[in-house]
């Protein structure tokens, strides 16, 4: 079995945009609401609770400072001060039941592989992507919305 980590957004991401109200990497500005999705939290990797727990809109680029060309696009988190997912904790509970989408990426941000998950079928992917020697990093998104959610790397 092959070993991975789970890397969620930096928690200085999250801090500053809870401190500035707006995107650090672009300076666009935030915005603030009460869920109506169930998320993940980027930062957490843990879903949104509908209808209570507030949560924050922001664009975001998952390649930077890996890769000089930008891929911006939304991501939330919680409105509230929460932990980032630990690293080494395997996937994270949310995933559960979700169909994904992995993007294997070599360097350069090459796409190497692209892969459209069901449900429970996702750490033996990750595995597999991981296992092939051109795969760097994968970027894990929702299959359904598109938005990226973290990324996997090797340990």
């Amino acid at each position: 079995m092959l070993r991975f980590r789970v890397v969620a957004i930096p928690a200085a991401v999250a801090q500053a945009v809870r401190a500035t109200g707006r995107s650090p990497q672009y300076g666009h500005p935030a915005h603030a609401e009460i869920a109506t999705g169930s998320g993940p939290c980027r930062e957490c990797l843990r879903a949104f609770v509908v209808g209570s727990e507030r949560r924050v809109l922001f664009t975001y680029d998952p390649f930077e400072p890996t890769d000089p060309y930008p891929l911006p696009g939304p991501v939330f988190i919680h409105e509230a001060s929460c932990e980032r997912y630990p690293e080494n904790d395997g996937l994270p509970e949310y995933l559960e039941g979700q169909r994904v989408t992995l993007n294997a990426f070599g360097r350069g941000r090459v796409l190497r592989a692209q892969e459209r998950i069901e449900p429970g079928g996702v750490e033996p992917a990750l595995e597999r992507l991981l296992a092939r020697p051109e795969v760097d990093y994968i970027h894990v998104r929702s299959t359904e919305a598109g938005c990226y959610g973290f990324r996997v790397e090797r340990h």
